[in-house]
Order: structure tokens, then sequence, then C-alpha cells
């Protein structure tokens, strides 16, 4: 993970997430510890790493998506050279699709 990010309250976090089972209980947790921004924001990244992953230009996903070329550009440094984070869940949700 980035520096900075491993901290005993992200650690809690992500310890509380994955005791999350379904969507529903994903809608009802998010919705109580994100504002709407923060979590469309999120969903909003998600989005655009997707449409880079398939080879999409920054054009399309900025039509498609709403984010801006600095948020595409973003997302497209974390594709290319973050922690893999991205790809982990592409391939497991593929995996699950097959």
């Amino acid at each position: 993970m980035g520096k900075g990010i491993r901290t005993k309250a992200v650690e809690d976090l992500f310890e509380a997430i994955l005791t999350l089972e379904n969507e529903e209980e994903c809608f009802k947790f998010f919705e109580d510890i994100c504002t709407v921004n923060e979590l469309l924001s999120i969903a909003q990244r998600y989005s655009v790493a997707k449409m880079l992953k398939d080879n999409c230009t920054y054009n399309e996903v900025a039509a498609e998506t709403g984010a801006s070329t600095a948020t595409i550009s973003r997302v497209n440094r974390s594709l290319n050279y973050g922690s893999d984070g991205y790809a982990l869940v592409f391939k497991r949700l593929e995996e699950k699709n097959k």
C-alpha cells in the first residue's frame, strides 16, 4: 500500500469492511460511513478504471463518467504504477463471472 496508509484506523476499517456479506450490507455500511459525494467519487474512480482497462480513450471516459482529466490521469497512474489493487479486483470479478 501507499506510504502512510497502513495505520491502525485503516486496518480497523478494512477489517469491518471484510465482515460485510452482501451488496445490501455494503449499501447500509457505506451510506453510514461516507457522504454521498465521497461514495460517488469512489464509484466514479472505479468506473474510470474499468473503462481504461477496456482501452477507452480519456475523452470517452470523461464523456461517460463525468470525471475530470486529472481524475482520469490519477486512476491511470494507479492502474499502471500502483499496488495492483484494481488488477486484483478485475481478475477476481472476471473469474467469478465465468
